[in-house]
């Protein structure tokens, strides 16, 4: 078992430093001086291998950290109580939902399908060495910060210890229910599709992990052993059963297929995804336009893709009304959850530029627009006409910002309302700038994807990411985003601030889109 857990790291290993060389060959400016046989370059190969495995120790801890940081300890700031209780029990509920939305053993990676399928592996030797392994990565990673904000909070040692051994637990148990289940249905479960009773049982222990603490009810230090203790059990026999199950090769067979973003019978990932998103589409003999002109040709596009193009939004619009009527319901039955959600709301709004930034819908749709429209019309010499490209991008801005301020209209509305019934302000402006700021935040992500997808149009004809560009945009992006969860500033500088930066950066952006995307707007290669 560990000489194939070594052969599927290398695999994997190899995979990503080629990845990595691929990367710096997509750069512009340098990417396309640089030759082919830059992939048996032995310094770069060294190179990548360190960049590897930096991204493996990060892995391990960076993800566990900001998890901890973001989910636990920035909400346990919003309660007044037993911060000790508080962490435990948040720390528990979430690691149940987490336990059901992340299982590693069933997650169908490219790793896993060159491994079982391309190398015909022995599946049970790759699976159990691997989600071994990954199982201590769990350990390892939790354990340093669970001991450093447990013990910040009055957790005893060993209740430290233990917590990141219960995630493993709750993950095996789920796992070894998912391969029950398949031993008796012949039908294994996808991680990345989750079905509604798990989407509902996830959206239970979520809300019973914010809900309850609101309510002044928390799990203790002594109920949490006991829970532990059940786990323990359970997660003995599901270890035995997990690692004596014998039929991996069929149940990564069922896996590895239609249902995995992975080719078989020559089909590339993006093929199966737009496969997947064509029974999404409405094909109705009615669906007309009263529009003419590309306004028309977008009109049909919008209509006959409702259901990608809206559906995560609206998903996103009840969960976000259901989070402020319930946070409405707490501060009128508690006044010390009021008066320290009202101290938030005054210098907290710079956290709203990462919750803008996760609900924004740009990158599904602009993913839809190419799937089921660009990578054919982009074959067409006149759809890449500057006439053309402009006259769409301003239909498709349109359309972008409606989806975005759906939970926009939600969140900049109900923050408001949370700040008067908290005990209001003294400045009434402070009202004003949190609803344009939301509104003002939400048009900047609709244009700055949009923008992105036309000044950086990262996809191939087979619907491949291939600009590593538009990736590191991306992460930057989402770098900045986050470090404004760190920034605490008065509401009403900070919107105004806002507001300002959004409508500026808006305008140079549409100019770089009307300049450049007539040149930049095409297939990759």
């Amino acid at each position: 078992m560990f000489k194939s857990f070594i052969l599927s790291y290398k695999l994997k290993n190899t995979y990503r430093v080629n990845s990595i060389i691929y990367s710096i060959k997509q750069l512009p400016l340098i990417g396309k001086r640089l030759p082919t046989s830059l992939y048996s370059s032995k310094g770069l190969k060294i190179l990548g291998n360190i960049i590897s495995t930096i991204s493996e120790i990060l892995n391990i801890f960076l993800g566990k950290v900001i998890y901890i940081l973001i989910m636990i300890v920035s909400m346990i700031s919003m309660y007044k109580g037993n911060n000790e209780n508080n962490f435990i029990h948040m720390f528990l509920f979430l690691s149940l939902a987490g336990g059901l939305l992340n299982t590693y053993m069933f997650n169908p990676t490219k790793d896993k399908y060159y491994a079982m399928i391309l190398m015909r592996m022995d599946a049970r030797k790759y699976t159990l060495s691997n989600y071994y392994y990954s199982m201590i990565k769990v350990i390892i990673g939790f354990l340093p910060f669970t001991l450093i904000f447990g013990r910040y909070y009055g957790l005893s040692l060993i209740t430290c210890i233990l917590m990141p051994f219960f995630v493993m637990f709750i993950k095996t148990i789920y796992n070894s229910y998912i391969l029950y289940d398949f031993n008796k249905k012949g039908k294994i479960k996808n991680e990345n599709v989750p079905t509604k009773v798990i989407w509902i049982l996830i959206a239970v222990f979520v809300i019973l992990a914010y809900g309850l603490p609101a309510l002044k009810i928390t799990l203790t230090e002594n109920i949490f052993y006991i829970i532990f203790a059940i786990s323990f059990i359970l997660g003995i026999f599901a270890f035995r059963y997990v690692n004596k199950f014998k039929k991996y090769k069929k149940a990564y067979k069922s896996l590895l297929t239609h249902d995995n973003v992975y080719a078989v019978q020559k089909q590339t990932s993006g093929e199966v995804l737009q496969t997947n998103t064509l029974k999404q589409i409405e094909l109705e003999k009615g669906t007309t336009s009263n529009k003419k002109g590309f306004s028309y040709f977008h009109d049909l596009f919008v209509k006959r893709h409702k259901k990608i193009l809206m559906k995560s939004a609206k998903r996103t619009t009840i969960i976000t009304f259901l989070i402020f009527v319930t946070l409405i319901f707490v501060v009128e039955i508690d006044e010390k959850v009021s008066g320290r959600i009202n101290e938030l709301l005054m210098t907290t709004l710079p956290w709203f530029v990462f919750i803008m930034y996760i609900i924004n819908r740009g990158t599904v749709v602009t993913q839809a627009m190419f799937m089921n429209c660009d990578h054919s019309m982009l074959t067409y010499r006149f759809y890449k006409t500057p006439k053309v490209i402009i006259a769409l991008f301003k239909e498709r801005l349109k359309t972008l910002i409606k989806i975005n301020l759906l939970p926009a209209l939600i969140i900049s509305i109900g923050l408001p309302l949370l700040l008067y019934l908290t005990g209001g302000t003294d400045n009434y402006l402070n009202y004003l700038v949190l609803f344009i700021s939301i509104i003002a935040m939400s048009i900047f992500f609709s244009i700055h994807y949009l923008v992105m997808y036309y000044l950086l149009q990262p996809y191939n004809v087979n619907i491949e990411m291939k600009s590593s560009t538009y990736s590191v945009v991306q992460w930057i992006t989402y770098v900045v985003c986050y470090l404004f969860i760190q920034v605490k500033l008065p509401t009403l500088y900070f919107g105004i601030a806002t507001a300002t930066f959004c409508i500026l950066y808006s305008l140079i952006a549409l100019i770089l889109v009307y300049k450049y995307a007539p040149k930049t707007f095409k297939l990759r290669v």
